[in-house]
């Protein structure tokens, strides 16, 4: 089966369970490769109590422009509110790689996405935040700050602070392992009180399979807890490449 048709086969299984972006939200990592072209899902559902669960997805297309610069266009949708399953947003995502990787003690990137959401009284979503990378020996760690703010929208907004961070222990290419958290503060000048920030994080698995030459799928799942009370009690969520 060739992997076009396998990727459509796992992207009509998964649209039942595509809430915001939240549940979806995957790590950034600073690196880029030049010429590298991707297609990239990503998936993810949460649910708190007995509330209805909410999910997201998306489906992106993205191309290394040079040695620092990474540009994905993303379609996304999401399924909750008793609204089934809907598009919701488009997203251009770019990333830049700031440092020679493996140069120096920690590896530094910048990531800039715009989104414009289905709803135009929305306006525009900007996320925007330096990326960190630090490895040694065969454990690597990745810290990310995000800064969030919708502009041109109809309800003044406030700049957000966001955080994700990574730990992964490399231990077989086709299966490392490790932890994924994810966390929302509240105005970045101006913290929510601790009962009102999200945070969650949880356990995770990574790996990638070579196809034969610049083709390769990888893959990053994680199960995710609540570890405050604003947060999902559960959230999975799954990312899966194609690179060629």
């Amino acid at each position: 089966m060739k992997f076009y048709t396998l990727f459509g086969v796992v992207g009509i299984l998964f649209v039942p369970l595509i809430a915001n972006a939240g549940p979806s939200d995957y790590v950034f990592t600073p690196q880029v490769i030049k010429g590298e072209r991707e297609i990239d899902f990503k998936m993810g559902t949460e649910k708190s109590g007995r509330r209805p669960s909410d999910s997201a997805a998306s489906l992106g297309i993205g191309y290394g422009v040079n040695e620092r610069w990474f540009t994905e266009i993303y379609a996304k949708y999401k399924h909750g509110d008793g609204e089934g399953t809907h598009y919701d947003a488009v997203e251009w995502e770019n990333k830049f790689q700031l440092t020679e990787m493996g140069r120096y003690p920690v590896d530094l990137g910048l990531v800039l996405e715009i989104e414009r959401p289905k709803e135009h009284d929305e306006g525009w979503e900007v996320k925007w935040g330096p990326l960190f990378q630090f490895q040694a020996g065969k454990t690597q760690l990745n810290t990310n700050i995000l800064f969030e703010r919708n502009y041109d929208s109809e309800v003044r907004s406030e700049t957000e602070l966001l955080y994700q961070w990574q730990a992964k222990y490399l231990w077989i290419s086709s299966l490392d392992f490790g932890l994924q958290g994810f966390g929302e503060v509240g105005k970045w000048n101006n913290w929510e009180a601790t009962n009102r920030q999200s945070h969650r994080m949880g356990p995770a698995i990574f790996g990638e399979h070579s196809l034969g030459g610049r083709r390769e799928i990888e893959y990053n799942a994680a199960w995710l807890f609540g570890v405050s009370n604003a947060a999902p009690d559960n959230n999975f969520r799954l990312q899966i490449e194609y690179e060629f």
